[in-house]
């Protein structure tokens, strides 16, 4: 029979003390990842079941240009258009825009813009989300008797009324990289145009990524389990 003494039997409970702590150490740190991811998941998933990976929209609303024209006035605006959401935050969107431009009560001048986009919304997991957006865009008059590049930026909020549709206000502003874009040319001094929407977002798409998501979920639950 092996006797110990009162100095190795402590030093016996001191090494298997240690031991656990640095084994629990170690597997804290995993289970809080593991907690941090599954988080993300179900955040994923409540993104994709309230929108959706795609997004079509339609939108009326008012322009104003801000150029060589003091009695301008506001003039009609429409817009359709398609987004693609690379992660919950972050979609780019192409549009087509079609608007007039008010230069005063008897002239009425008509455009039109492709604008591609990148947008980012501030609360995707919520009904309720301000975005922000900016890109590049082609402008050009009807017929395309004229055609100039722009950049445009704006914010807006939106509003999801139901799983799948959202309302939003949004204005943009645009500045254009020509001063002819009215057909009055002042040196040194480029057109810009402001827009106000109200419009309609379809959200669509997105299956595979929650089942994928929902796989996931599951092998984290069940290794857990092993555990």
């Amino acid at each position: 029979m092996i006797v110990l003494n009162k100095n190795q039997f402590l030093t016996i409970i001191f090494i298997f003390l240690s031991l656990n702590f640095v084994e629990a150490q170690e597997e804290k740190p995993q289970e809080e990842k593991t907690q941090q991811n599954n988080r993300a998941l179900y955040r994923e998933l409540d993104f994709l079941e309230l929108r959706g990976t795609h997004v079509t929209d339609a939108v009326v609303g008012t322009s104003m240009i801000l150029g060589d024209y003091p009695d301008s006035e506001l003039d009609i605006f429409f817009r359709i258009g398609y987004k693609y959401h690379i992660i919950s935050n972050l979609n780019v969107n192409l549009s087509f825009n079609k608007y007039s431009i008010a230069l005063d009560e008897t002239t009425n001048l008509g455009f039109m813009s492709f604008d591609l986009n990148l947008e980012y919304l501030v609360s995707p997991y919520s009904e309720f989300s301000p975005f922000v957006f900016g890109g590049y865009g082609y402008n050009a008059s009807n017929y395309f008797e004229e055609t100039h590049t722009k950049v445009q930026f704006g914010l807006g909020l939106e509003y999801i009324f139901m799983d799948g549709f959202g309302v939003k206000l949004f204005g943009d502003y645009n500045f254009v990289l020509s001063n002819e874009m009215e057909g009055l040319i002042i040196p040194d001094q480029d057109e810009s145009f402001l827009r106000v929407g109200l419009g309609l977002n379809l959200y669509f798409g997105g299956n595979k990524r929650k089942e994928q998501i929902l796989k996931n979920i599951d092998t984290v639950i069940n290794s857990n389990l092993i555990k």
